[in-house]
């Protein structure tokens, strides 16, 4: 649920709150197709449907530019963008190639002791998820959320600032989040399969930290990033997968 104005805290500067609502309301309607690609962005429209100023719209839209969700229009506005596959592909490629990066330097410099403990308390609760006798949708929502942690908490593994803030904007790339492919064949019986072989890899590369094995952490998490490329391919194959799939809207399928 989405945080009131008296949830946030006393010290919070109003109109950069403003402008994260704005933001997170306007990929909302992105991702859900009420904009679709090509559409241009009525701003004017946006300030009365969300309910603040100008200024913060405009902020928002400038950030989802950033994300790559939005295209500036040569003479004023944006448009919604479009995405080919290749684009995707090019998106998870880049996080599995950072996270890598995040992985190998936390074995070579060592993790600390707090990080490490997160980490390994994620892989016991999605250990305790992948036990349970059904995958439902209970279990799919509690690994979306540690494998998430996980994911977050890899960023900070390697003790770099610069590191962990490319990692943050580039999982903000539609979708190249860890989680973005999660619930593709939901429903399949070998979708408990692919989550148990995304937790081995987890597992694995945690040892390969705590072994300070900075090759083979690196090579883990780039392999780990290339499962979202599998289930990528899996949503397009079928109108059931693309169903499953937040954003499908927004990709150029191939040949269309």
């Amino acid at each position: 649920m989405a945080a009131t104005v008296h949830d946030l805290p006393p010290t919070e500067d109003p109109a950069a709150s403003q402008t994260v609502r704005a933001q997170a309301r306007l990929r909302e309607l992105i991702v859900s197709g009420e904009l679709a690609p090509g559409a241009r962005i009525p701003e004017l429209t946006l300030v009365e449907r969300l309910g603040v100023s100008r200024t913060p719209v405009r902020a928002a839209l400038l950030r989802l530019q950033e994300e790559g969700l939005l295209e500036a229009l040569p003479g004023g506005g944006f448009v919604v963008r479009e995405f080919g596959e290749a684009d995707i592909h090019d998106a998870i490629e880049l996080r599995g190639t950072l996270e890598g990066l995040a992985a190998r330097l936390a074995a070579e410099r060592g993790c600390g002791a707090v990080v490490l403990a997160g980490l390994r308390d994620c892989l016991d609760r999605i250990d305790e998820l992948l036990a349970r006798e059904a995958i439902d949708d209970e279990s799919f929502a509690g690994y979306a959320a540690h494998n998430g942690r996980f994911h977050r908490l890899l960023a900070e593994a390697a003790g770099s600032p610069t590191i962990r803030r490319q990692i943050e904007r580039v999982v903000t790339l539609p979708f190249a989040s860890p989680n973005g492919f999660v619930r593709v064949g939901a429903g399949a019986p070998a979708a408990r399969d692919t989550l148990v072989i995304a937790q081995a890899q987890h597992h694995a590369v945690v040892e390969a930290i705590v072994q300070r094995e900075g090759a083979r952490a690196e090579s883990l998490m780039r392999e780990h990033a290339r499962i979202a490329r599998g289930k990528l391919d899996e949503a397009l194959a079928t109108q059931q997968g693309l169903q499953s799939l937040p954003g499908a809207g927004l990709i150029r399928r191939a040949g269309r």
